[in-house]
């Protein structure tokens, strides 16, 4: 996604890009923002990770410490394998919906990503897309009218044939429109067919190049339905000590 807010060209790893200066005017942080209440807190929950597949990215544990873990159902992953997949040279994006939790034992918290809302109100291309005001204002009205009782824990988007990281205008949109702890960025290359979770570190901090994998949680009698090139299993990392 690109900084609509510049207006000279920016290099996006080999892709040049022009922004367009008029589409942020309407769209800041305090006009509007994808965040809870601060009495808000995690809802109590058994950690599902005995009835998940952990899929560790190439930097799982190379001292990154996220403060939160990522279950994602298979429902909801195929629906984003697709969605990258159906415009594979145009940027696509949306809400990642699920719940927030805490587990029981040992306070850990981590988010479910059961459902998706694809976003509307775009402007797309094939090296940027720009969440406007409706786009946002959308992602609620679907929330309150499909998962009432859910939250939404984080946003997805594409980069064609670009790779996994955060632009600096993705960073931007992480931090003043999903500005909790534990709400978390994916980014999907549907041409290498790759992709991870960027979340915040327990210093607050995102790291743009660095992402994490998640816990698939099983369904499908036990078969996984993860396709991303850049992701292991635990069992198969361990093959390869």
């Amino acid at each position: 996604m690109t900084n609509e807010k510049r207006t000279v060209p920016r290099s996006r790893g080999a892709v040049r890009i022009r922004p367009e200066p008029d589409m942020m005017s309407a769209l800041t942080p305090m006009s509007i923002r994808i965040s809870m209440p601060p009495e808000l807190k995690p809802r109590e929950a058994a950690m599902p990770d005995g009835n998940s597949r952990r899929w560790d990215s190439p930097f799982d544990g190379q001292g990154s410490n996220s403060v939160i873990k990522v279950f994602f159902t298979q429902p909801a992953y195929c629906r984003v394998y697709v969605h990258a997949a159906a415009e594979p040279e145009y940027e696509v994006g949306g809400a990642l919906i699920g719940e927030w939790c805490a587990d029981r034992e040992t306070n850990t918290e981590f988010v479910v990503v059961e459902h998706l809302i694809p976003a509307r109100h775009t402007r797309q291309g094939s090296v940027y897309l720009t969440f406007t005001q409706d786009t946002i204002v959308t992602f609620h009205n679907e929330l309150e009218k499909r998962y009432p009782n859910k939250k939404i824990v984080g946003w997805y988007h594409t980069h064609p044939k670009m790779g996994i990281f955060l632009s600096h205008y993705d960073t931007w949109l992480h931090n003043n429109f999903f500005p909790e702890p534990w709400q978390v960025a994916l980014v999907v290359e549907p041409h290498s067919s790759t992709g991870g979770f960027f979340i915040r570190q327990a210093n607050g901090l995102l790291n743009p190049t660095r992402y994490f994998g998640f816990y698939e949680l099983n369904g499908n009698f036990g078969r996984s339905a993860v396709r991303w090139n850049n992701l292991n299993t635990v069992e198969e990392s361990k093959e390869g000590v």
